[in-house]
C-alpha cells in the first residue's frame, strides 16, 4: 500500500553556508543571495552562529544565507565540527566554498592593499597558502565549489542564480563574456570556448604600433587593412550566431569565449572589440574584458 504523503508539512528552509579563501569573493557572493531574496547575516562569529543554527527558522526567511571564515577565530578547527552538528530535521543546508589561484589571489590583495587575515608582517602569498592549508577539511565538506579565478562579477552573479536561484529567478538571456588574453601570460580559466589568432600579423613589429593597443585606431586600421582579419572576424562570429541559441536553449545564462594573440595587447584585442559589436548588433549581450592590456 502506498504511503500517503503529507502535503501540509511546512518546508525545511534553505541553509547555505558561504565560506572560502580570503579574497575569493564571498562578501559578493553574499550579496548576489540578499538579491534572490535570502536572508543574508555576514562574518558572524562562530558562538552566535552555533546559536542561530541551534533555531534557524527567521520569520517569513525560508532561505538563509550565512557568510563566514577564518575571520572567526578558531574557524579552520572549530566549524567542521559545527557543520556536522546541524539537525537536517530543521533545516536543508549547503556548504558553499569559494577559492581562486594563488596568482589571483595575490593580486586582488594587491589591488586592494588590503592585508590578509593571516598574513600579519609576512607576504601575502604566506597567508594565502597557510589560509589554503587550514581550510582543507572545510573544503572536502563543501557541497558546491565555486573557483572565481577567472570570473566576473557578472559572472559570479550568474553562477549563483544558476545553482541557487531556482527556475524563477534566474536572469534572463544569456550573456557573452568575450576575454582577450595573452598565450605568454597563461589560458584564462573556465572558459567555454577558446580561440587563438596568432596567425594574424602582429601589429607589434610595426614601428609607431608596439605601444598602442587593439583598442586604437591606428591598430584597428593596420588589421582592417589585412583579408585575413576581417575574415577570422566573420568565421568567428558566424560560429557563435550558430552556437548561441543552443547554449541558450540549454538554459544558461553566461558564456565565456577567451580570444588569445602572444600578448594580449593587440589582435585579440580588436577581435574581441569587433567580436562585442557584431553579436550586440545580432540582439545578444556580450560583454568585452582585456585581461593582459596592461601588462
Amino acid at each position: 500500500m502506498q504511503e500517503s504523503v503529507d502535503k501540509t508539512a511546512p518546508t525545511k528552509p534553505q541553509l547555505v553556508l558561504i565560506t572560502g579563501l580570503s579574497g575569493s569573493g564571498k562578501s559578493t557572493v553574499g550579496k548576489c543571495f540578499e538579491d534572490l531574496g535570502y536572508y543574508c547575516v555576514d562574518n558572524l562569529p562562530l558562538p552566535l552562529l552555533r546559536s542561530f543554527l541551534a533555531d534557524p527558522l527567521v520569520e517569513g526567511h525560508p532561505r538563509i544565507a550565512i557568510v563566514t571564515d577564518v575571520r572567526a577565530p578558531g574557524f579552520a578547527g572549530e566549524f567542521p565540527r559545527l557543520f556536522d552538528e546541524i539537525d537536517r530535521r530543521l533545516v536543508d543546508p549547503t556548504l558553499l566554498f569559494l577559492e581562486a589561484s594563488d596568482e589571483i589571489l595575490v593580486r586582488r590583495f594587491s589591488e586592494t592593499r588590503r592585508p590578509h587575515p593571516l598574513g600579519g608582517e609576512r607576504p601575502v602569498i604566506e597567508g594565502i597558502r597557510a589560509e589554503r592549508e587550514l581550510m582543507t577539511e572545510v573544503r572536502a565538506r563543501a557541497d558546491r565549489l565555486f573557483d572565481s579565478s577567472e570570473w566576473s562579477i557578472h559572472e559570479m552573479r550568474a553562477h549563483v542564480y544558476q545553482d541557487f536561484g531556482g527556475e524563477s529567478s534566474r536572469p534572463r538571456g544569456l550573456e557573452v563574456s568575450l576575454v582577450s588574453f595573452g598565450y605568454k601570460h597563461g589560458i584564462p580559466l573556465s572558459t567555454d570556448l577558446l580561440f587563438d589568432v596568432r596567425f594574424l600579423p602582429n601589429p607589434h613589429f610595426v614601428p609607431g604600433l608596439r605601444e598602442q593597443t587593439g583598442q586604437d585606431e591606428q591598430v584597428q586600421e593596420f588589421l582592417d587593412g589585412k583579408a585575413e582579419f576581417q575574415d577570422v572576424v566573420d568565421r568567428f562570429a558566424d560560429l557563435l550566431l550558430y552556437l548561441l541559441p543552443k547554449y541558450a536553449g540549454e538554459l544558461r545564462s553566461y558564456l565565456s569565449v577567451g580570444i588569445g594573440c602572444t600578448g594580449g595587447r593587440h589582435r585579440s584585442v580588436a577581435t574581441v572589440e569587433r567580436l562585442q559589436a557584431r553579436l550586440e548588433a545580432a540582439g545578444w549581450k556580450a560583454r568585452a574584458s582585456h585581461r593582459d592590456l596592461e601588462r
